[in-house]
């Protein structure tokens, strides 16, 4: 009784102290008014700014939180493409700040009626970000919120921890608390961030916690988005070229040891270039990285509850009889000595009461599913979740006609993985199971602001047409006119 009145009582000081620092930032934006865009670009400086001057420093410190990961790709996927995609914000800021023109009604855009949409800033974004990518998918978000003129207050992930802290101190260093604040911590503190009056939420994380910040949120009617993930299947068509495919899959399932919530989760090919793909995806591994243990460009598992996790899901598809292919033999599924690395393994036609075909993988396993005819994978695909992304290789405009019409998937790639992600011109979401909303580019400027409907009357009005009494020569006339 005693611990849960602890626990009670530093889950309340937790939540004091972050409505604190919420109550700060609201208060603030409502004092200094509508931020111009001058402010807004300056603060998008000093974020691109951060992470150019911090590079180095971050790269180190996700090593760190990981035991082994690329600097190659931290320094690219978790700098390098933030800081474009502020740049894009930078950008764009004044123009996506003008007032959207509509259409008044005849005759009243003749007689001086006025119609738009202005964006108006929502106050107080909060930002969670996830451990996988916690640079990149927390400053994509944070652009978009400061371009669209908010305050923000993030809350990085307690897996990286030095990372967390770092990021912390950076944002002390350059931005008042009024404008961007970090809080860290761990459940409890998310528990409590979440369950802020926050004027927007933006999550990023697995569908399972999702569930349970809607819920927080729902308290206080916060609107959310929610970047999640699930099982992104990829299809080999007719037409495709297997080596090519092959390449840019496992490019994408080895980066970050496939934890990336774009990633192929599994693989439909046709039974008779199986053998090719196995054979390609082999040569892949043992050309781009050969050893796996330590190999600097291979990374870890993020920890060894996620490793185990993802070895568990091989050994019971090895456990009812199902061939799994490792793309490297110097890192068993026991081998805990390699800072939790796990080796690329196929697993070749799983049924699908096996967890590796029901679970979000996140990780380097590869389930590969043989099929003889495209609407059948249509059909499985539509009887799951719906995932983040879908990608397709091959040539045939009737399979990818059929693909993009006949499924539902947060976006859709052609002969490539993760590619949209780049576009910044393009919304990135889910929907479903895979999240609700988007952000990047006018798309993530929308979301995290108010399209206010303006409306100025011109010189003729329709309410004399309302008032009472109401007779039956002006119900005629409505009639004919609005009817």
């Amino acid at each position: 009784m005693k611990s849960a009145l602890a626990a009670d009582t530093a889950h309340n000081n937790d939540f004091q102290e972050i409505q604190k620092i919420v109550e700060l930032q609201r208060n603030s934006f409502i004092s200094d008014g509508y931020p111009s865009a001058k402010t807004r670009i300056d603060r998008l400086d000093r974020l691109i700014a951060m992470l150019r001057s911090n590079k180095q420093k971050l790269a180190a410190t996700l090593k760190s939180d990981y035991s082994a990961r690329s600097h190659f790709d931290s320094v690219v996927f978790d700098i390098l493409v933030p800081i474009e995609s502020l740049k894009y914000c930078r950008k764009n800021t004044a123009k996506w700040m003008k007032p959207e023109k509509r259409g008044a009604k005849f005759p009243l855009n003749l007689l001086g009626a006025d119609a738009h949409v202005f964006y108006q800033p929502m106050g107080v974004v909060g930002i969670v970000a996830p451990w996988n990518f916690p640079i990149q998918l927390t400053f994509s978000p944070l652009g978009n919120a400061i371009s669209a003129g908010n305050r923000a207050i993030i809350k990085p992930s307690e897996l990286t921890p030095e990372t967390s802290a770092l990021l912390e101190e950076l944002f002390k260093a350059d931005f008042s608390p009024e404008e961007i604040s970090v809080v860290n911590g761990g459940p409890d503190v998310a528990a409590a961030f979440t369950a802020q009056a926050f004027d927007h939420l933006v999550f990023t994380g697995a569908p399972s916690v999702a569930k349970h910040v809607m819920r927080a949120a729902a308290e206080n009617l916060v609107p959310l988005t929610l970047e999640l993930g699930g099982k992104c299947p990829v299809i080999i068509g007719e037409g495709a070229d297997i080596k090519s495919a092959v390449e840019r899959i496992f490019t994408f399932k080895t980066m970050n040891a496939g934890q990336i919530c774009l990633a192929p989760d599994y693989t439909f090919v046709q039974a008779e270039v199986l053998p090719q793909f196995i054979e390609c995806a082999k040569n892949f591994v043992a050309e781009n990285f050969g050893t796996l243990a330590d190999n600097d460009d291979y990374g870890s598992i993020i920890n060894e509850r996620h490793r185990a996790r993802i070895a568990g899901y091989i050994q019971e598809a090895m456990s009812k009889g199902y061939q799994t292919i490792p793309l490297s033999d110097d890192i068993g599924l026991d081998k805990l000595a390699h800072n939790h690395k796990l080796a690329p393994t196929l697993v070749i036609d799983p049924s699908n009461d096996c967890k590796i075909m029901s679970d979000e993988i996140f990780g380097p396993a590869m389930p590969i599913k043989t099929y003889t005819n495209i609407n059948d994978v249509a059909a499985h695909i539509n009887r799951g979740e719906r995932p983040l992304a879908l990608y397709y290789f091959g040539k045939s405009k009737s399979e990818i006609n059929m693909l993009k019409h006949n499924t539902t998937s947060g976006g859709m790639v052609v002969n490539d993985i993760a590619a949209h992600v780049l576009q910044d011109t393009m919304p990135l979401g889910g929907v479903g199971h895979s999240g609700m909303g988007s952000y990047h580019g006018f798309d993530g400027f929308r979301q995290l602001s108010h399209g206010k409907g303006y409306y100025k009357q011109g010189l003729l009005s329709l309410t004399p047409f309302f008032k009472a009494p109401h007779t039956d020569k002006m119900l005629s006339l409505l009639e004919k006119m609005m009817g």
